[in-house]
């Protein structure tokens, strides 16, 4: 195993270097890497250190083991009781349910807990990596860090790191030819203009962020880079890393900023992911652009008013390279997608125009399809131009709905663009009408054994239950029936997950995280509707099964008639 925590020397001092080398097992239990790694990340701990591991074991017990936790931000705080916590730990009375990686101080006050600015053993299970290095594993999984914050003077402050730190950490990395990445990129601090081309974060960006960070985010490529300090939850969407037309596609980057442990606003501190080291990756799912693919936010315009990016449409992208990237290696390919055809050139693009897709035909009467003679056109509320809203036929609320496409297709991963499209502002209005009547929206879907896409929302009372107890049920009734419930990042659209025609299970909670399931055998075919109609969700168990939730026609017609009422404000068919 390759350890390199000081990038000037190459070394690790012996004790540290046994003690990691005892921590990180899980880098050798699958030499080939094609098993993901099952990672925790952490906001500023700020001395909630009790706080965050009791949270972890409860993760754990529910969720299974994780590999390791990394923690962002400031893990320590300077008072009389965060000091007496910490001393449980560094005596070994209390001892880490996980091992942990923490980075250095942000703050001259907690620079008494590091002995060493090398990176050394804190406690049992908890090392503190250094100020700047890269951590290595057997499988090439690789961890790129840089504690505190940047400093505005020479010599900087023990705990601030100066662009000539940054500076020795990144170039011996870049100066490689076969460099093409780091897997994951620790920073306390955010990088300056991190937001620039994505999506706003809550905060305000007019003092916030590093420069030299963000010159180190774009030399090194992270596929993940996470930060803390703001006390915001922030995730970034995802960026290319190469130049569209001009350079051969490369991964793309996810920032994700986490608040800290225990804050008040209930903003998210944990993050849970699952990842194939880059260099166990197969070179063409590693480079597939998701849909929502935005430009490099460190890309600045150059001189001479030309950009540095050519603008190019999110068409274009797909049309050279479909967005078909697996983030947990839940299934092999039979074969790669585009291997075999040609590559035409633009002129030979235009003059052959894309064929339209032919409609896929159901296998007997659908039930679902707008046109069928079977559909129960009393329960529609809403009809767009590729998607209808109809109530759900012994709905587990009387206002669970269904978004469907109204001509035929199986499944999300199967809709058009357009369909796609109009299928979110669907889900997202009525998530704001359920908001507006004071409940949160569950969305799931369950493509096995079904012809017709039904992507089920379900109101829950705010005051029933959180969207942790939400979450948590799911995963626990999951394990009980032997189902690997996968978290997915927010913004992973199910079309880099599975091919068509895969069998899949798929639950969005109302904060936007996702939980996913690639159905290879038997699945329970009610188990969304049981888990939401439980004592600890609804309380309804005897509608989990919708054919035992019986109304009739007259009863139907008041619940979508009360439904389309409180939907009409939020409906944006009526207003296009």
């Amino acid at each position: 195993m390759e350890l390199r925590f000081n990038v000037q020397t190459k070394c690790v001092r012996p004790q540290l270097q046994v003690s990691l080398l005892q921590a990180c097992n899980f880098y050798t239990y699958n030499q080939m890497g094609d098993t993901p790694l099952r990672v925790l990340t952490c906001g500023d701990v700020e001395g909630k250190i009790n706080v965050l591991f009791n949270r972890v074991k409860a993760i754990q017990k529910k969720s299974g083991q994780f590999d390791l936790l990394l923690c962002v931000g400031e893990f320590f705080a300077s008072s009389a009781e965060a000091e007496a916590e910490w001393e449980e730990y560094k005596s070994g009375a209390k001892k880490a349910p996980i091992h942990t990686y923490v980075l250095g101080a942000a703050n001259q006050d907690t620079l008494k807990y590091f002995p060493n600015s090398d990176g050394c053993e804190l406690a049992e299970n908890i090392t503190y990596l250094g100020r700047r290095g890269i951590f290595t594993g057997a499988t090439g999984l690789q961890i790129a860090y840089i504690s505190g914050r940047e400093g505005q003077q020479e010599p900087a402050p023990a705990h601030c790191f100066t662009p000539k730190d940054v500076t020795a950490l990144v170039a011996p990395l870049v100066s490689t030819s076969s460099f093409k990445g780091v897997d994951i990129l620790l920073t306390s601090q955010w990088p300056r203009g991190v937001w620039q081309y994505g999506n706003n974060p809550d905060i305000n960006t007019k003092s916030c962020g590093s420069p030299s960070l963000a010159s180190a985010a774009d030399k090194l490529r992270p596929r993940y880079h996470f930060a803390g300090l703001e006390g915001a939850h922030y995730e970034r969407l995802p960026y290319r890393n190469h130049m569209v037309l001009q350079e051969n596609a490369r991964h793309v980057s996810r920032f994700i900023a986490l608040a800290g442990v225990n804050n008040p606003a209930k903003k998210k501190y944990l993050y849970a992911f699952s990842i194939v080291p880059l260099k166990g990756m197969d070179p063409a799912e590693l480079v597939k652009q998701p849909q929502d693919v935005t430009e490099n936010p460190y890309r600045r315009p150059a001189k001479g008013g030309q950009k540095e990016w050519p603008a190019a449409t999110a068409t274009a992208e797909v049309e050279e390279e479909p967005a078909t990237q697996f983030f947990f290696d839940l299934g092999k390919k039979s074969q790669t997608p585009g291997q075999g055809r040609k590559r035409h050139s633009e002129g030979e693009r235009q003059s052959q125009p894309k064929q339209p897709r032919r409609p896929l035909q159901p296998t007997g009467p659908c039930w679902f399809c707008l046109a069928s003679p079977e559909v129960e056109k009393h329960l529609v509320v809403s009809i767009g131009t590729h998607c209808y809203v109809a109530l759900a036929k012994g709905g587990l609320t009387s206002d669970h709905v269904l978004v469907l496409p109204i001509g035929h297709c199986q499944s999300a991963v199967e809709l058009s663009a357009e369909e796609l499209s109009e299928l979110q502002r669907y889900k997202a209005a009525v998530r704001d009408c359920y908001r507006s009547l004071g409940r949160r929206c569950v969305t799931f879907e369950r493509n096995y054994r079904s012809q017709h896409l039904q992507l089920q929302l379900v109101p829950v009372p705010l005051d029933k239950c959180t969207t942790e107890d939400i979450k948590e049920a799911f995963v626990v009734q999951a394990q009980e029936q032997q189902i690997e419930l996968l978290e997915i990042p927010e913004h992973t659209d199910l079309k880099q997950m599975v091919q068509p025609g895969t069998p899949y299970f798929y639950v969005e909670l109302d904060t936007g995280e996702k939980l996913f399931h690639r159905i290879k055998k038997n699945f329970p075919l009610q188990f969304g509707r049981e888990v939401l109609a439980s004592e600890a969700l609804l309380n309804t168990p005897t509608r989990a099964d919708w054919r035992e939730c019986k109304n009739t026609r007259e009863e139907e017609e008041s619940m979508a008639q009360r439904f389309r009422k409180a939907f009409r404000r939020f409906d944006f068919s009526l207003q296009d």
